[in-house]
Order: structure tokens, then C-alpha cells, then sequence
């Protein structure tokens, strides 16, 4: 069953969604494929995550996914690894003065297409 995505008007979107969603079906990826049907739904779906909830519930190492925004308020002391569909310039700007890296979901996927040991922070 395909994920219906004609309703979004973004191309980057689309083709994240479309692309998320081949890369659960070749791999067996059952969290792509969940982040790909929560971002093809309404945006009431999308999560808007500030740093201090990632901070609360993540590890020092931790790969943390987000369906949605990232947005920069609270702290980060910890070296994380955060994807998501966006994120703030004061979250860049936090997660850069902690030393973690944030990634596209496109890059999460193709590094991890099995999705093993991530975290999703909703």
C-alpha cells in the first residue's frame, strides 16, 4: 500500500516522504515507514521539539529523530545526533555549541535503513 502524499505542495516533501517510504520497504524499516506516514498526514501530525526535552530524554550518543521541528529552547549538554524535517537557527546554533550533529531524515535513512537503536521524540 502506498502513502499518499499528493495533497503536500512541497516537492522536498514529497520526495522526502517517497523516498523514506522506498527505503522501509527495501530494508524492512518499520520506523521510516512510520515517520513517512506521519509526515504524509496533516501538519497537526508534525512535532515541534525543543532542546530541553531531547536533553531529558536522551543519552549521551544517542541518535535522536524528530517528525517535525527542532526549535532551540531549553539546553543541550550532551553530544546527540538529531534529525528531523527542520530545525530553528538557535537550535543550529545550541546543538553546534554542545558538539552534536543534526541530519536530514534522508541521511538518518540511508545511514541507518534497518533504524535499529534510534530514538523518536515526539
Amino acid at each position: 500500500m502506498s502513502i499518499d502524499v499528493s495533497r503536500k505542495a512541497s516537492d522536498p516533501l514529497r520526495n522526502t516522504i517517497a523516498a523514506l517510504n522506498t527505503i522501509s520497504r527495501e530494508n524492512n524499516g518499520k520506523l521510516w515507514r512510520d515517520v513517512a506516514e506521519r509526515l504524509s498526514g496533516g501538519r497537526r501530525r508534525y512535532a515541534s521539539v525543543d532542546l530541553g526535552k531531547i536533553q531529558r530524554f536522551s543519552s549521551e550518543g544517542d541518535h535522536v529523530v524528530v517528525v517535525g521541528t527542532v526549535l532551540g529552547g531549553g539546553g543541550l549538554s550532551k553530544k546527540v545526533t538529531i534529525s528531523a524535517l527542520r530545525i530553528s537557527k538557535q537550535a543550529e546554533a545550541k546543538l553546534a555549541e554542545s558538539g552534536s550533529t543534526f541530519k536530514t531524515l534522508l541521511e538518518a535513512a540511508s545511514e541507518n535503513p534497518k533504524g535499529t537503536g534510534i530514538k523518536v521524540i515526539r
